[in-house]
């Protein structure tokens, strides 16, 4: 399948509305680009570029170059420039992204996320990352972390403070989700890989994954909607989640079903240039919008 190139596009093309909503609260938080860039940065940096050499395999043209195109097809599709991809020994399927403003980021793939995925679902997640990268959600993860962590320690309120915080953060986390879903979308074009990766995240193993039916599982989803029908029901979804920072598998799922046949999407698609600032060149720094 040809893909359309989504030369430049921006993260609010298609940044969720709860994400939109919840990042742009975020960025009226006094000197947090300041903390970011200043404080921690720096010193993030160093410790996860000496973690990541010393126990990770960077991947390139010479080391996994399956892996190196997946990553390169998708940033050419979602205009971004590359970020460094390493591969990490770990039992527990994930991936993980890791970006200060202005520098650049990179990607963590763990094997068993690999071992459980086909190359275009590993790619959906590959470009879920960079959906991170796009919308600068580390940015503001850092601080708000270091933020629960210091009103943690204020004597009398101080973890009620820190509680209010977290959950503002694991809100905000479950909508940033969503967005970088759409980026995974956006880079495979095809719904059922993205729905499919969510699926084994939910219940696959390499053994088992074969056998899952994917059709079943966006039933599936469609059920749990119904049980939002009562204000009980309301109540217990919430309570469900509210100490989650990534939505449901099956929410996920119904949330890119309903965006791939929305006009939005299709407009995303069919739109083959966006123009940058009506068209004036960019110059300079790492390209993270």
């Amino acid at each position: 399948m040809t893909k359309t190139s989504l030369f430049g596009l921006k993260a609010d093309h298609f940044r969720h509305p709860l994400d939109l909503e919840a990042t742009t609260a975020l960025k009226q938080l006094p000197g947090i680009d300041l903390v970011v860039r200043n404080l921690l940065g720096p010193v993030a940096e160093q410790f996860f570029y000496l973690n990541n050499i010393a126990a990770s395999i960077l991947v390139g043209q010479n080391q996994l170059p399956h892996l190196h195109k997946l990553l390169e097809d998708a940033c050419t599709t979602l205009d971004l420039e590359p970020p460094q991809l390493y591969v990490q020994q770990n039992p527990a399927p994930n991936a993980y992204t890791f970006a200060m403003r202005g520098k650049q980021p990179f990607i963590v793939l763990h094997t068993s996320l690999i071992d459980l995925l086909t190359p275009e679902e590993i790619q959906a997640v590959i470009a879920h990352e960079l959906g991170h990268l796009k919308c600068e959600h580390g940015v503001y993860l850092t601080p708000l972390n270091i933020m629960v962590l210091a009103a943690s320690l204020i004597p009398n309120w101080g973890m009620l403070i820190a509680q209010s915080i977290q959950e503002k953060m694991l809100e905000w986390l479950r909508c940033a989700e969503f967005s970088c879903d759409r980026a995974a979308l956006l880079a495979t074009q095809n719904p059922r890989v993205v729905m499919s990766v969510l699926m084994k995240l939910a219940g696959g193993s390499p053994t088992l994954a074969p056998q899952l039916n994917l059709d079943a599982f966006i039933a599936q989803a469609r059920a749990y909607d119904s049980v939002g029908d009562t204000e009980l029901g309301q109540v217990l979804q919430q309570l469900q989640i509210s100490q989650l920072s990534h939505p449901l598998p099956v929410l996920r799922a119904r949330e890119i079903d309903r965006w791939a046949s929305s006009q939005s999407y299709q407009s995303l698609l069919n739109q083959r240039l966006i123009s940058y600032n009506n068209g004036d060149a960019q110059t300079g720094g790492w390209r993270n919008w």
